[in-house]
This record gives structure tokens, C-alpha cells and sequence, in this order.
């Protein structure tokens, strides 16, 4: 009975459906079937999930997409797999935005080519499950795959483009900066492939023609897009110890009308200043910035909560005039208090900004020699000099005598020149 039915169907000038069918809007030259990197290539399974059918391995992981390219293109020819979706190819696949318009950056991620797309501007199946903001633009192969696959899509809020400045709009600052010129712009406020892997707050404007040029190639973006409105700034307060001196003492400003170095204890701190020079067109704002953590310690000094800082990395009118190293962070609560209402400062060496931006040149300071007997004692022991890196007693007769370890502290950012 069957062999008349074929008979029939034949004579019917009919044929018989095929597997191979079922790829008919496919054929294997319209297919990237990738290459042959994943572990299990060349088993004779094709192990690349874009593919469903019984050539297919049972167990199927977005780190072997696009990697097992013998055994699914022989599986695919053979009609035993097909692409899933109703078999349309990664290039059928309707995307929000073309290919060829995403900057992917580069593969500087530590987990670049891993099979999973690590740059946190994407969604979708094919995404690593963490995301950090360090990996943005920084897994280009892998972000690059899973989106001609379709397995990710870029988020809205990194396809639609913020509204650029123009490089007349920007204070690049200067060229000051240890880094200048070395063809990586140094300067945090900006973000991009074009931007050194590491950004510390001591560049800011500093790195000029490194960053101009890398803006005008379109490498990097100023951070924060466009400018907030005047009115939508909160400048806080007068309380720093360089309020109403002309010039802007917040880090969250830059321009012209700002202070050449600036710290984050002085946040919304000089409000006055700010604000005139941001009216002024002499400041932008760059967007808010959590203020570096400082340790207070606690409050194991006998002379704790007395009304006045005792701790010796402090300065102003609330410290108390007989500073020990023995109360070094054991007074946190008067010290934290005063700074709080503007009495005191922290010295700058003691910052966490400043041991941020080491390593210091300090080919311009005299160090003297090594005369001291407390020479290359791995403390400094130069009265010129301050910091967690200096000696707890300092003396005179050391002046100019202990070259080697107060460079070498100096450089490390671990103390700073007060005196000439």
C-alpha cells in the first residue's frame, strides 16, 4: 500500500518533503557559522545555541556561540539543526540600531572574549550576569557577537546619545598633568576608548591637547552630558576654609573660575564662589560626586569630646594647640563636628585625594642628602615635611638630611612640603 501511495505522488510529479526543507530561507553561504575555538568543536555535534534540531549537543552555553562552525555547518547542510526563530539568521534579525553606528570599544576587559557580552550598556540572554560600569566598552568582541545574534540589545539610555559639547565649549585646562602627552587623555571628567584605564581626580584639566585631540577624533565624551540649568544646582554652603575667595573650591565644578587644586571635603562647601562663577560662564558643573570616604578612627584619646579636634591631621581654630601622635584618630567625634561646622580642616596631605594622585614629581625640591642618622629609616625625617610618611619626632638638625627616604615618601604621596 505504501509503495502504490509513492507511486502516486510521483506520477503526481510531487516530491517528498526534506529536512533540508526547513532551511530553505538559509543556505549555508548567508550563515556565520563563527569558527572552531569552543572546547567541544569537531565532535560531530554542533554546539553553537543559535541552532536547534537533533544535530545539536543536549546541553547548549552562550560561551560556545559562533565557536563550533565545522560541526554546525555540516549539521545544517545535513538539515539536522536550524537556526532558531523560525530560522532566521543573526542577519535577518531586526535591530534598534545598526551595527555599524555602535562604538563597541575595544577588548580591554579582563573578561573580554569570554562568550559573554560584560559591557553593562547591553541587555538580553547573552549578557554576563555582572556588570560593572569599569567594563563599559571594554568587551568589543563578545558585545559585538551576541548583538549581530541577537542574544543582547543595547538599553535605551546608551543608544539614544547625549547632547554633545562642542570643543569651543570645553576648558581643556592644561598640560600639566605627569601623564600630558603621552596620547591617552588623563583628564576624568571625560569617558571613551580614548581615556587612560586609569583616572584620578589630581589630572582634572590637566591633560589638554591629549584630551582635545581624542575629543575632536570622537574617542571620548565629557562625561555628564549637557550643562544642568543654574537653577537645578545644589551649591550647599559657605563652610570651606576657601569660601568667598573668588574662587570655586568645589570639585564638582571645572572652568576657569575654578580653584587649580580642589578636594572633596570641600562638596558643596563654597556655594558663594560657585555660583557666581557658573553665572559668570566661568564654571560648569560636571555632575554630583560622592565625597571620598575619610577615616575619623575613634574616639580612644583621653582627651576625646572635650569641645576640640585633637588629632593632628587636622587644622583651624577648633584644633587644640598641643597635637600627639598618640591621639592620631582618636578623637573622631570632636573632629568630625568642627569639620562639619567649618572649623577645622583636614591638611591636605592627610586626604584621600591627595594619596590618590601619587606619584608626585618632586625634581623641583631640594632634598638634601642622607647625612641624617636617621637616614633611610623608610621614614622621613625632614622638620620640612608632613604626611603618614614622616617620622613621629621631627627635629631641626635633620633639615635637608634624610634625601632618599623623604623623596621617596614624597613621590609616594605620603607626605607633603610645608616649608621651603
Amino acid at each position: 500500500m505504501a509503495g502504490s501511495l509513492l507511486g502516486l505522488a510521483l506520477m503526481a510529479g510531487m516530491t517528498m518533503p526534506s529536512l533540508a526543507q526547513k532551511n530553505s530561507t538559509n543556505t549555508a553561504s548567508t550563515v556565520d557559522f563563527g569558527d572552531d575555538s569552543s572546547d567541544w568543536a569537531k565532535d560531530g555535534e554542533c554546539d553553537d545555541p543559535r541552532f536547534t534540531g537533533t544535530g545539536a549537543a543536549s546541553e547548549l552555553v552562550d560561551a560556545d556561540l559562533m565557536k563550533d562552525a565545522t560541526d554546525c555547518k555540516a549539521a545544517f547542510e545535513a538539515g539536522t539543526v536550524t537556526l532558531k526563530d523560525s530560522g532566521t539568521s543573526p542577519a535577518d534579525i531586526a535591530i534598534a540600531t545598526p551595527v555599524n553606528a555602535i562604538d563597541f570599544g575595544d577588548d580591554s576587559s579582563e573578561w573580554a572574549k569570554d562568550g559573554e557580552c560584560d559591557d553593562p550598556r547591553f541587555e538580553g540572554t547573552g549578557v554576563a550576569d555582572e556588570l560593572v560600569d569599569a567594563d563599559r566598552l571594554k568587551d568589543a568582541t563578545d558585545c559585538k557577537a551576541a548583538y549581530e545574534a541577537g542574544t543582547v540589545t543595547l538599553k535605551e539610555s546608551a543608544s539614544t546619545p547625549a547632547v554633545a559639547a562642542t570643543t569651543t565649549e570645553i576648558d581643556f585646562g592644561d598640560d600639566s598633568s605627569e601623564w600630558a602627552n603621552d596620547g591617552e587623555c588623563d583628564d576624568p571628567r571625560f569617558t571613551g576608548t580614548g581615556t587612560a584605564d586609569e583616572l584620578v581626580n589630581a589630572d582634572r584639566m590637566k591633560d589638554a591637547t591629549d584630551c582635545r585631540a581624542a575629543f575632536e577624533a570622537g574617542t571620548v565624551t565629557l562625561k555628564h552630558g549637557g550643562a544642568t540649568p543654574v537653577a537645578g544646582i545644589d551649591y550647599g554652603n559657605d563652610s570651606s576654609e576657601w569660601a568667598n575667595d573668588g574662587e570655586c573650591d568645589d570639585p564638582r565644578f571645572s572652568g576657569k573660575g575654578v580653584a587649580s587644586t580642589t578636594l572633596a571635603e570641600d562638596i558643596k562647601r563654597d556655594a558663594t564662589d560657585c555660583r557666581a562663577a557658573v553665572e559668570a560662564g566661568r564654571a560648569t558643573y560636571n555632575g554630583e560626586q560622592q565625597a571620598a570616604a575619610f577615616d575619623f578612627g575613634s574616639d580612644f584619646s583621653r582627651w576625646a569630646n572635650d569641645g576640640e579636634c585633637d588629632d593632628l591631621r587636622f587644622q583651624g581654630a577648633g584644633v587644640d594647640k598641643k597635637l600627639l601622635s598618640e591621639d592620631l584618630m582618636g578623637d573622631a567625634t570632636d573632629c568630625r563636628t568642627l569639620l562639619e561646622e567649618g572649623k577645622i580642616s583636614i591638611r591636605k596631605v592627610y586626604t584621600p585625594e591627595y594619596a590618590a594622585g601619587a606619584p608626585y614629581d618632586g625634581s623641583d625640591i631640594d632634598f638634601g642628602d642622607n647625612s641624617s642618622s636617621y637616614a633611610n629609616d623608610d621614614e622621613c625625617d625632614d622638620p620640612r615635611f608632613e604626611g603618614p610618611g614622616a617620622a613621629t619626632t621631627l627635629l631641626d638638625s635633620d633639615r635637608l638630611a634624610d634625601a632618599d627616604d623623604c623623596k621617596a615618601a614624597y613621590e609616594a604621596g605620603t607626605i607633603a612640603l610645608i616649608e621651603d
